[in-house]
């Protein structure tokens, strides 16, 4: 990826809301939720601790995460939609 978040902060790429709901009945663009899961598809290097060093990052590429439903910074790279959190943000990991 062509972008490469700074200390503590993961890019990801939102997983789609869904288009219908359980019943089958398809969900306009106004009446569906802002998306709260994503793939993690690039990492920082991770925070600065006090005496310097770097604090490693718990999360990887690849990973699925769940988010606040506003947390993040929204962009657009090449097209595509991305957010741009700190890891602090990320409320859970999907194993």
């Amino acid at each position: 990826m062509a972008i490469r978040p700074l200390d503590d902060r993961i890019v990801v790429k939102a997983v789609e809301a869904a288009q219908k709901t359980t019943g089958g009945i398809l969900l306009p663009d106004s009446a569906k939720e802002k998306p709260q899961r994503g793939i993690v598809v690039a990492v920082g290097e991770g925070a600065r601790a006090g005496d310097g060093d770097r604090i490693a990052l718990s999360l990887s590429v690849g990973d699925e995460i769940i988010y606040g439903k506003y947390a993040g910074n929204e962009i657009q790279w090449d097209g595509e939609d991305y957010k741009i959190l700190r890891e602090n943000e990320v409320l859970a990991l999907i194993n």
